[in-house]
């Protein structure tokens, strides 16, 4: 089994949707309630189109080769997605999203860290490291010198062990009158290299 990582293209929403539901689901279970996970689902968690648009969601997927099949037939399996931001808006899809969203100033603002989610066949494999890792070379690379994210309850410990610190407690205000809580966090980018604690 081969993981491989490339940039997200509209093609792939489609999945993408599959993906972060699924991941939703599954992985929150424990941190969220079932009327905290659906109302995530609804009103914030989704694809944001602009970063793919912008070339900043990547993907990573799973490729098999069936050895036992004289023609080497491969499948690919979508495990995970997560991407980072020059724009202003921190967290959430396209429907969660104001109409404006303008670009940062990477001399002053932190790059954004977005929308990360592996399906939970592939959880604790390294993906969710594997994708920030990626954000922080390109958001290097485009001169930023500071991260922020929206964690969700269960991505608190992966950003913890990579170094980023909470800010402040966040509750959402879902429209159906769920409040979903989140944190969020920051952390300095003073090169691209993200060591993760060996307890995280």
């Amino acid at each position: 089994m081969l993981h491989t990582l490339r940039l997200a293209n509209s093609t792939d929403i489609p999945a993408l949707r599959a993906l972060i539901r699924a991941s939703a689901h599954t992985l929150s279970a424990g941190f969220y309630s079932p009327a905290e996970r659906d109302a995530a689902i609804e009103y914030v968690f989704g694809v944001d189109t602009t970063l793919i648009a912008d070339g900043t969601y990547f993907v990573v997927e799973s490729i098999t080769v069936d050895a036992t099949n004289s023609d080497a037939s491969s499948r690919t399996d979508l495990c995970g997605c997560g991407g980072w931001s020059k724009r202003r808006t921190l967290f959430g899809g396209d429907q969660h999203k104001a109409a404006s969203d303008p670009l940062l100033d990477p001399r002053t603002d932190a790059a954004r860290i977005r929308a990360f989610f592996v399906a939970p066949a592939f959880a604790r494999q390294g993906i969710g490291g594997r994708l920030l890792q990626a954000c922080a070379d390109a958001a290097f690379t485009a001169g930023f010198r500071q991260l922020e994210l929206m964690a969700t309850l269960p991505g608190v410990p992966l950003y913890t062990a990579y170094g980023f610190t909470g800010l402040e407690d966040v509750i959402e205000h879902a429209p159906n009158g769920v409040h979903i809580p989140f944190v969020r966090m920051h952390r300095p980018l003073a090169s691209p290299t993200l060591v993760p604690s060996p307890h995280p």
